[in-house]
């Protein structure tokens, strides 16, 4: 039997449009055996993914995905294989939700100043008892019409430098992998491409990255062509780093984005699973 990991999804635990149950059964449609949830900076989807889970026959992957700070540019860690009631762990991302919430209430000052009132109520109706993300503010401006999509929400507003960005005091990289590997996970940094650094600056940054502890990298993600995946597995050799595969889905109304439709992690890679006790 072939095995298919998607070590990289989203629930309504955070910006997902999914409950966990429905994502775990979607997952199982989509012949995956090994499923990692990892909501961003909380860990509240996974008791219910678990039971799911073991009536599918999938096997679970404990996970979440860190924002983090380094040289003033926030990073996605996911850490897999994780204990979610690791005290500093759960302190952390009780931590997280309130930045999250502050972060969410500066937001929607500055779209109130850009004439765009009543963001605040409406994510927090779509987030419920989830974390708050930039999406669920997208989602708001798409459904609100002061956009087309998602991307343009952050191309005109929601981006770093543009008029409702919120810089926001994520915790260190290192503080994040740490809290990782404490557990029993492994820190493996998210669609490494997705930050747009020079050559120079991700060799830096993988460099303290890999000091930290971190032991993995993403080198095939749910949009990434061949080229794309070259170069990631190139800094998984040059670092020595394991490989990880996820779609990073969110939700079934991205065509572009499913569920274990990914690309074969090149042979030389070693997966980031074979760490996976």
């Amino acid at each position: 039997m072939i095995e298919i990991y998607d070590l990289h999804c989203h629930s309504t635990a955070s910006d997902g449009s999914l409950s966990p149950t429905q994502l775990v059964q979607r997952a199982q449609d989509h012949g995956v055996t090994a499923l990692a949830l990892t909501d961003h900076d909380t860990t509240e989807g996974l008791a219910e993914a678990q039971c799911q889970a073991n009536a599918s026959g999938i096997k679970l992957i404990p996970g979440i995905e860190l924002s983090a700070n380094w040289s003033q540019q926030c990073f996605h860690i996911v850490g897999l294989g994780i204990d979610p009631t690791y005290p500093p762990l759960a302190e952390a991302t009780q931590n997280l939700q309130h930045t999250r919430m502050e972060r969410a209430e500066k937001i929607a000052v500055k779209l109130e100043k850009k004439r765009i009132p009543g963001a605040l109520e409406a994510v927090k109706k779509a987030a419920g008892d989830g974390m708050i993300t930039r999406s669920h503010f997208a989602d708001f401006l798409v459904a609100h019409n002061h956009v087309s999509t998602q991307q343009e929400a952050f191309d005109r507003y929601l981006a770093k430098g543009k008029s409702a960005y919120v810089a926001t005091p994520w915790a260190a990289m290192d503080q994040a992998v740490n809290w990782i590997t404490a557990s029993g996970g492994v820190a493996v940094l998210a669609h490494p491409l997705r930050y747009k650094l020079s050559a120079n600056a991700m060799r830096r940054f993988l460099a303290a990255f890999k000091e930290a502890g971190g032991e993995g990298i993403e080198v095939v993600t749910g949009r990434c062509n061949a080229d794309e995946i070259s170069r990631a597995a190139g800094f998984a050799e040059r670092f020595e780093l394991t490989g990880s595969t996820g779609s990073d889905f969110h939700s079934p109304d991205n065509q572009w984005v499913e569920l274990g439709r990914l690309a074969p992690l090149p042979q030389h890679i070693q997966p980031v699973w074979e760490l996976l006790k």
